[in-house]
């Protein structure tokens, strides 16, 4: 049995040597024995004693010297009576990257340390609006305490010391001791950004060889220590230090056991990890744990392999696609061969198909960061805003959601900065002071949809219109419908705010989301009522990397046309032509009027087909626009592999990519969106002699 008296403590702690591990176990298991007297009252300092002998247990030789210094304060304070508490802890500015750290080790505890934050903060974000849900209490209480454990296995000292503080919040709010209100929301949503920030330190550190503390940790901690308290912090008394201390920070590298203390150090800053935790720490109840399905367990790719994993496979269907479209199999010359061969590209479709989904991730992140930035701007505006959030699940290519994100962020400062009005403008218009933001994915037709609505004053047409007038961009709004005049604050610099804000107001933004949104072959449409809100829809592709399109013919050319733009094919009569003015060739089609875009005038094709009634027709549509594509002849359904067209030929308008077909040609894919707007500009300049024949309607 250990002695559990605080001298005997002390004497072993003077002898002990930072790589005599059984003297260092023993002196823990004195350390825990005389804290479960029964006598002694609940501390800090006991807590803290605690916390610096769990981590002696784990810590390598070389990081036990700072360990030894801060145990023995804590004795010696507790030999005084635990009356006379030091002054905190100044974190040091910069700390010497451990000797002997493992670079890759390190890499991982970043990237799962990144995890672990995204699911505090999801957690601190629901405790707003459920103060008191516990789980989510522990939630975040875990993971500040899992990057404090494995910080400071990892020598990461300023980071986990900075980690302990955080968790001291937390764990007493857990133990009932201080209320979860707004100050303790907003201390832990700045201590999670705080520590991204030291995480983005030590991956700097890793090129640099130093780890310099973010800018604020040491008032963020003072912040914390005085809210642990139950104090509040005013950071105009805050000690400055002296330019000794500036000049020479202390370092993990330098500190040694034989380094003595200085009086100005605090208790409060013990390290207190209970255990090295990689990830996840095991859960607070006792309730037997299930074992975790196979589809939960994961193993983590480096994201270059995965992307040449997916070139590769595409590759692969392309060489499967030219062996099928040979001769001696198309043209079953051989049957068996062709058996063969069409089993074999079964297996090639289904490891597509697998490979793709590898790539896929849920946008359950990217929506839990509009869920912060809608909390913070809403405190900042002194707008009360309800965030509903639904289909965080929904899957997309991973190269899609870093694209989707900044288009996302402006949509939502938009929305809640001009959409939604301030309490008093609400409650005068006989709506609830608070305003309704809604954001949501769901899978339509084989594509992504998200929705951005709102419940705001709805966008203003006569504003718009006399601010596009302004800028010269139209010169009325004759024939212009709703649509039309929506699309008008994607232009460059065009803004309807009264008043420029550090939210928005400058024109700059809605421009970025259409363009990126574009770039990604998506598409974005806006719907609005006065006086009721605004609703913004973004359709993406689900991937970048796969088309399923129809191939077409148009004179020698062939070009492939999304599948998902395609309504119908049809041969026209005679009488169903029109020409309208202004508005060029039309088709009569179930009493709708459609315009027509003839493909080889827009891309200069000779030998094709002249007469609509004597080719074919393809009704496509992106969002609410239509037109008829007239093409020579479909030939076949395809999934093709898509690729850019190069620097050269990356901006060629109509066109969003290539394949290469089962010959080895490359056919064209088109851009719908793109193909309709430049129709309606065709129509509106150039009337074909065939157009002129037909009957005109006026």
């Amino acid at each position: 049995m250990p002695d559990m008296s605080l001298d005997a403590l002390a004497l072993q702690l003077m002898q002990l040597d930072a790589a005599d591990n059984a003297g260092v176990a023993e002196f823990v298991a004195g350390v825990r024995a005389f804290i479960a007297r029964a006598d002694l009252p609940d501390t800090p300092l006991l807590v803290a004693l605690a916390g610096t002998a769990d981590l002696l247990e784990i810590s390598p030789a070389a990081h036990r010297g700072i360990m030894f210094g801060e145990a023995g304060r804590a004795i010696e304070h507790l030999m005084n009576g635990g009356a006379a508490e030091p002054a905190a802890v100044e974190m040091p500015d910069a700390e010497t990257m451990p000797d002997d750290m493992d670079v890759e080790l390190l890499r991982d505890f970043i990237t799962e340390s990144r995890d672990i934050l995204c699911s505090a903060e999801a957690a601190l974000l629901s405790l707003e609006s459920n103060p008191t849900d516990v789980e989510s209490v522990n939630t975040v209480f875990r993971s500040f305490h899992t990057i404090k454990g494995t910080g400071a296995f990892l020598g990461l000292t300023g980071l986990s010391r900075f980690a302990h503080h955080a968790e001291s919040v937390l764990s007493m709010v857990r133990d009932k001791e201080i209320q979860y209100d707004c100050r303790c929301a907003d201390l832990s949503l700045r201590s999670t950004d705080m520590i991204k920030a030291f995480l983005d330190c030590v991956e700097t550190g890793l090129e640099t060889g130093a780890l310099i503390a973010p800018v604020g940790s040491h008032e963020l901690t003072r912040e914390l220590e005085h809210a642990a308290a139950g104090e509040v912090f005013d950071a105009a008394m805050m000690d400055e230090p002296s330019d000794a201390e500036a000049a020479e920070p202390e370092s993990v590298a330098t500190t040694t056991a034989s380094a003595e203390p200085t009086a100005a150090e605090s208790l409060a800053s013990v390290i207190a990890a209970v255990a090295f935790e990689t990830a996840v720490s095991a859960p607070t109840s006792q309730t037997p744990q299930k074992a975790k399905p196979d589809a939960d367990l994961s193993v983590r790719v480096r994201t270059d392999r995965l992307d040449r994993l997916i070139d590769m496979v595409g590759e692969l269907v392309i060489a499967q696609s030219m062996i099928s479209g040979d001769t001696d199999v198309s043209q079953h010359k051989n049957p068996a061969l062709a058996r063969k061969i069409t089993h074999a590209g079964k297996i090639v479709r289904d490891l597509q198909d697998l490979s793709m989904s590898m790539r896929m991730v849920p946008l359950k992140g990217t929506f839990q960061k509009l869920t912060r930035l809608v909390r913070d701007l809403a405190q900042k505006n002194g707008k009360l805003v309800e965030f509903v959030t639904s289909g965080d699940d929904t899957e997309i290519d991973r190269n899609m959601v870093d694209a989707i994100a900044d288009p996302l962020v402006h949509m939502v400062r938009n929305g809640l900065d001009h959409g939604l009005e301030g309490r008093e403008e609400r409650e005068a218009a006989g709506k609830r002071a608070q305003g309704t933001l809604k954001l949501s994915a769901f899978h339509q037709g084989g594509h992504v949809v998200v929705e951005l609505k709102d419940d705001g004053r709805g966008l203003n047409r006569e504003k718009i219109i006399s601010k596009a007038i302004a800028k010269g961009l139209i010169e009325s709004e004759k024939g212009m419908m709703d649509g039309d005049v929506w699309q008008l604050i994607f232009a460059p610099g065009f803004s309807t705010a009264d008043k420029i804000t550090d939210v928005s107001g400058r024109g700059v933004g809605m421009d970025v989301v259409k363009r990126n949104v574009e770039q990604i072959r998506g598409r974005i449409d806006i719907t609005s009522e006065k006086g009721k809100g605004t609703t913004f829809t973004v359709r993406l592709p689900l991937t970048l990397a796969i088309t399923d399109g129809m191939l077409v013919r148009v004179g020698d050319e062939r070009y492939i046309v999304p599948t998902i733009n395609i309504m119908l094919s049809f041969r026209p009569a005679v009488e169903s032509l029109y020409t309208v003015t202004g508005r060029g060739e039309m088709v009569l089609l179930r009493d709708a009027t459609i315009p027509i875009v003839r493909l080889h005038r827009l891309f200069g094709i000779t030998g094709a087909k002249e007469r609509p009634e004597e080719a074919l027709l393809m009704l496509v549509g992106d969002g609410e626009r239509q037109c008829a594509v007239l093409v020579d002849e479909l030939l076949a359904q395809h999934q093709v592999v898509a690729k850019t067209l190069g620097r050269g030929l990356d901006a060629v308008p109509g066109v969003s990519g290539g394949a290469i077909l089962g010959d080895g040609r490359v056919g064209l894919i088109l851009d719908v969106a793109q193909i309709i707007q430049l129709g309606r500009t065709a129509g509106n300049e150039d009337e074909t002699p065939m157009a002129q024949d037909r009957r005109s309607i006026a």
